[in-house]
């Protein structure tokens, strides 16, 4: 009767300490990608960083130095080659679904 109470305990023991090494699922925001300095320059990367629907607030974050112009601001139309000026699609929600650089 000793011998199984040490086994009984022995196989709790370890299925506690296995739950316990398991890694909690992601619940909180996902990280906030480090700051692009100057205009954008890696197309590909900034696509898919306007694919994860970011709020100005986290495009300011990314692209400190580019220009976001959202519906309510007055902007000239002057022609930029150097994609430092977006204009984006927003959602319902506020958030940037896509747009174009001008």
């Amino acid at each position: 009767m000793h011998r199984l109470a040490i086994l009984f305990f022995t196989a709790v023991l370890g299925g506690a300490a296995l739950v316990a090494c398991q890694t909690a699922p992601q619940t909180g925001p996902a990280a906030q990608p480090k700051p692009t300095a100057g205009f954008v320059t890696d197309m590909k990367a900034f696509d898919v960083f306007i694919a994860t629907k970011p709020t100005p607030e986290q495009f300011h974050a990314a692209y400190p130095d580019v220009m976001l112009v959202t519906p309510d601001m007055m902007t000239t139309r002057e022609m930029r080659q150097n994609h430092s000026r977006y204009f984006p699609k927003m959602d319902a929600d506020g958030r940037i679904v896509g747009g174009a650089f001008m």
